[in-house]
């Protein structure tokens, strides 16, 4: 077991010690992955914005349902209790008759006069949103056979515009970012290869004196979890760097739409958990992979000798 724990602290040294002998592959690896991961950032902080802003304008296009005229105080409540009960049903605010009628009024401004005298017609309602909007026609039909319900007024197709929206953002940034993991699979699987090839003839000694294919890949993962764990780190600082210039920027223009960009203290821990987990993944998958096809290729040529 002794001996087993030194071997595993030795081979975890060499890797280590590979990272910095080959400094000039590692930083060209590392470049490489940190580019990809600071624009998979960059891309998923734009998807969190564009569906947060999404999401507000969802939250506007509400569900105006109007009482019956006759409905008393009592009726009138539990019609509110029965919206409530509907399934993707987000809020249920009242909106009474009276408030209606004076935001009107103000919305005539010096031509409120010609309403003088008359009769308030408009019926106590409620503004209902919804949690999905992918449900919103299904929502706005359960609504409308809501008893004492005289009339239902609503956006469909704003609706489906923004739920298309969003799966196009959505599909758009995970096609990215899956891009450009293959593209970091593949440069992490390249410089590990390389390595290799430069030590070809210790590998040949090592497999020559009985060592274990385990025992030959260990220092190779551990050189691209290094590798992979620098560039998460160095991304994360690139991603808050490039998101506040950006913000910065942007941030007059967002105001005037009455908007706000989100604050990248609220996400920074998840992208780096996340670059971290995607930076030893990669190391490990692609170090596994080429040391596998290199010990193929390896024993392939000793057979043929």
């Amino acid at each position: 077991m002794q001996s087993s724990g030194k071997s595993l602290s030795y081979l975890t040294k060499e890797g280590l010690h590979n990272v910095w002998v080959n400094r000039m592959m590692s930083l060209a690896s590392v470049a490489v992955l940190t580019s990809c991961l600071t624009i998979i950032g960059c891309a998923a902080m734009l998807f969190f914005n564009v569906a947060e802003m999404l999401d507000k304008v969802g939250d506007q296009n509400v569900i105006m349902v109007f009482v019956e005229d006759n409905a008393d105080e009592a009726t009138t409540e539990q019609v509110g209790e029965d919206l409530k009960k509907i399934e993707n049903v987000g809020s249920v605010t009242f909106v009474p008759r009276e408030e209606s009628w004076e935001e009107q009024v103000e919305s005539l401004g010096e031509s409120a006069g010609i309403l003088e005298g008359l009769k308030n017609p408009l019926p106590d309602a409620y503004e209902v949103t919804v949690d999905d909007l992918e449900l919103f026609d299904s929502t706005v039909e359960k609504v409308s056979k809501v008893e004492n319900v005289q009339k239902v007024r609503e956006n469909s197709e704003l609706a489906a515009q923004i739920s298309a929206l969003s799966r196009s953002v959505g599909f758009v940034s995970l096609g990215i970012i899956v891009l450009l993991f293959l593209v970091s699979l593949f440069i992490i699987s390249n410089t590990v290869r390389i390595t290799m090839y430069n030590r070809r003839l210790e590998i040949s000694i090592m497999k020559a004196v009985g060592a274990t294919n385990s025992f030959i890949r260990w220092p190779f993962m551990i050189e691209g979890i290094v590798l992979g764990i620098i560039a998460a780190v160095v991304s994360l600082g690139l991603v808050a760097i490039i998101y506040t210039i950006v913000s910065s920027a942007f941030s007059t223009f967002v105001s005037a739409l009455s908007m706000s960009l989100l604050s990248f203290s609220g996400y920074w821990w998840q992208m780096l958990l996340c670059f971290v987990a995607v930076g030893v993944l990669t190391g490990v998958f692609g170090s596994a992979v080429s040391m596998r096809r290199y010990l193929t290729e390896q024993k392939g040529e000793s057979d043929e000798i």
